[in-house]
């Protein structure tokens, strides 16, 4: 974590100050901007903390500006936890993607008529009646289908 002194914090501030709107508070854009600056350091190398911090509290400074919006005050603390839970939710976001493509290349592997069926009822939430009505077969052969694409799916996707 970048430590930053009195003596460079006061630098920084006035050279951002130097940078923005009279009516802009430049202690909570370089608040904001060392947030960030945490952040990204989680999976970014920053060859210069300082200019980062002032870049980056020039840029939330100008959106705030463009969208009349205000930093939502959080505590330190709870910003570095949501970072933690951001990096759980991607790692989750990654996993079921690659779940997502597992069973799309086993729908692939389905005959036509199968997997016609399995979408939808899966995914159009249709109900065998109905299937079975609108591709003019029985319900019986409806059931059959979903259970086939059901069984393969669930074989070709284990372990994933």
């Amino acid at each position: 974590m970048l430590e930053v002194d009195k003596e460079s914090w006061a630098s920084l501030l006035g050279r951002l100050k130097r940078r923005l709107w009279p009516s802009a508070d430049g202690e909570e854009l370089l608040q904001a901007a060392y947030l960030r600056l945490h952040r990204y350091r989680q999976t970014h190398a920053v060859q210069d903390p300082e200019a980062f911090l002032l870049r980056t509290a020039v840029n939330i400074g100008i959106d705030q500006q463009r969208r009349g919006k205000w930093i939502d005050h959080k505590p330190f603390e709870t910003v570095c936890a949501s970072a933690a839970v951001d990096q759980v939710a991607q790692d989750e976001a990654l996993v079921a993607r690659e779940r997502l493509k597992r069973v799309r290349e086993g729908l692939d592997r389905l005959s036509p008529t199968t997997r016609r069926i399995f979408l939808m009822q899966r995914v159009e939430g249709k109900k065998y009646r109905e299937i079975a009505q609108e591709l003019g077969i029985s319900q019986s052969a409806v059931e059959k289908h979903i259970a086939k694409a059901a069984v393969f799916l669930a074989t070709w996707s284990e372990g994933w």
